[in-house]
């Protein structure tokens, strides 16, 4: 009986991380089409970096849920045109850590839950929450963070253009070392 409500339990919380992703794509489009994008390049960066399937599995997973934490952040301030004032950048700064708890929560998920909290810290020590550098950043977060940020200066935002190839290219270089891991950055 025990056992039976263990897996019933597991069930039911792998059930609400699909209904929280699935809410949360609803809530905007824009965001759903994102998590795909960042999933696949996710996926084409571990294929090109040998990674094992499984773990380029996860990769594509972490990719996927990388935003789960925004179901927590208000839909206007998600789609606010123009710059956030320092509290509403505070608050959407959450959403790695929302997420995290999210994704902890659910055996299933947890060993990716470490990617989804960490995808916003930089090379440099300057990124968030953890303030992390470099070799404590695991090589799953680098690589959705590279791809987090190719897939936001390609495609349209609500607080800015789209960018072309060559400057999105730039941008990375500009950023390697810094923000991105040059070693992702030649691979």
């Amino acid at each position: 009986m025990y056992h039976n409500k263990l897996e019933e339990s597991t069930q039911m919380r792998t059930e609400t991380i699909k209904l929280i992703t699935k809410t949360l794509f609803q809530k905007s489009s824009r965001e759903k089409s994102h998590c795909e994008r960042v999933s696949k390049l996710c996926e084409l960066m571990g294929n090109a970096l040998n990674m094992s399937e499984e773990a380029v599995n996860e990769l594509k997973t972490a990719g996927l849920l990388h935003d789960i934490g925004k179901i927590a952040i208000d839909e206007a301030l998600l789609n606010k045109p123009g710059s956030l004032t320092e509290s509403e950048w505070a608050d959407i700064k959450r959403h790695p850590e929302i997420g995290y708890h999210i994704m902890k929560s659910v055996n299933e998920y947890a060993p990716i839950a470490k990617y989804v909290l960490l995808h916003h810290e930089r090379i440099d020590g300057k990124g968030y929450p953890r303030q992390l550098k470099d070799e404590e950043i695991p090589i799953q977060a680098k690589i959705i963070s590279i791809a987090d940020a190719y897939d936001a200066m390609t495609n349209y935002r609500t607080y800015k253009k789209r960018l072309s190839k060559s400057e999105v290219i730039e941008e990375l270089k500009k950023n390697e070392g810094t923000q991105f891991d040059s070693k992702l950055m030649t691979s």
